[in-house]
């Protein structure tokens, strides 16, 4: 589904998501980090989806808002490419690939 993403790679551009929850995930130091998640994510000129789920950093700018589950937040983002999967060089198993991602989110606001 984020195939589009590829064709935009770089660009900055208006999306419309829903909320969903937020979440915690432990970074690379060992420390939690508060997330959120964001479903149904829609590029607000063409009105096609994008991405069916995103996670985002939990930060200031989200944080301001009053968020409820299934609030719609409309949002500008740089297009980025980013490499998932699994990687050990002790066995040269190398399953990375690259996939498409929102980026520096802002100008964060409710829609409606």
């Amino acid at each position: 589904m984020r195939r589009q993403l590829k064709k935009e790679e770089g660009l900055r551009k208006k999306f419309v998501a829903t909320f969903v929850k937020l979440g915690k995930k432990t970074n690379y130091l060992g420390y939690s980090d508060e997330t959120i998640l964001l479903r149904d994510i829609i590029d607000a000129d063409t009105q096609s989806v994008v991405a069916d789920h995103m996670w985002f950093a939990y930060t200031k700018s989200f944080q301001q808002m009053p968020l409820k589950e299934g609030m719609l937040i409309e949002f500008e983002a740089r297009v980025a490419p980013y490499k998932k999967g699994y990687v050990n060089r002790r066995y040269n198993i190398d399953k990375q690939t690259t996939d498409y991602r929102l980026s520096h989110p802002t100008k964060i606001c409710p829609r409606g």
